[in-house]
Formats: C-alpha cells, structure tokens, sequence
C-alpha cells in the first residue's frame, strides 16, 4: 500500500471542495491497477463521488442544508450557529470513498468526480489520506 496526505482548504463557507486532480496524480504515480481509498480523519467532513461545476455541488449543499439546517435546533451546540450539522452530516455522506483503479487511471464515470464535502465553517484547512492499494 502507497499512502499521501493532501492538505484542502474549505474556507468559511459550506463547501464541496473538487480533489479529483490530486487523486489523478497520486494514482498515476503509484501505476498499475487496484483501489484508491480517499479518506478525511475528520468528524464534520465527507467524500463524495458526484458531477460537479453543472450545478450538481450546488444542489447537493442546498439538499444538506433542507436535511440539517445551520440552526439552533442541535445538541452539539459548540462553535458556530449550526455547528452540530457538521458532526451529523458523515452519517449521509461518509468521511471515505474507494475507487477502482485501471493502468494508473481512475475508472470514474464519465461526469464523475471525487470532493471533500465540508459544512464545518470553523476549520478552514482539512487533511485528505489517498491510499493506493494493489497486490
């Protein structure tokens, strides 16, 4: 197994950050076929495989925040107003994904993409682990 951590920025504002390139590379580094695990050792972040830059990311933060609203209705109630969304959002979107590896290549679908899905405005930096595994 082939392990890296890459350092993300989401900002201050709920985010679906695209990480496909960096998987691309690490994958392309690592050669041959077998399964990248992408994997955020957070507990108010997710990964997810989705179309992006049509809408799509868009959509999914407005569907997050119908289901878990930024509002005073959370027990987990320290940081910011909403703050215990972040900590129930992993239970819908996990803080993992594993894809298919082909010849060093991601086998995404064709609009598929891999994101940090982060609604926790008080941390601005997240770590990503991309672990390569082959036989």
């Amino acid at each position: 197994m082939r392990s890296q951590t890459i350092e993300v920025v989401t900002g201050s504002r709920d985010r679906v950050h695209d990480i496909t390139s960096e998987c691309e590379s690490f994958v392309r580094s690592c050669g041959g076929d077998g399964l990248l695990n992408v994997f955020v050792p957070h507990a108010t972040a997710g990964v997810a495989l989705l179309e992006l830059g049509s809408g799509s990311d868009d959509d999914l933060l407005a569907a997050l925040e119908g289901l878990l609203p930024a509002d005073d209705r959370w027990r987990h109630a320290h940081g910011s107003r909403g703050h215990g969304r972040s900590h129930v959002m992993p239970a819908l979107i996990p803080p993992y994904a594993t894809v298919p590896v082909l010849s060093g290549r991601l086998a995404l679908g064709t609009w598929q993409s891999i994101a940090v899905v982060d609604l926790n405005v008080d941390n601005l930096e997240r770590q990503v682990r991309l672990s390569f595994l082959s036989d």
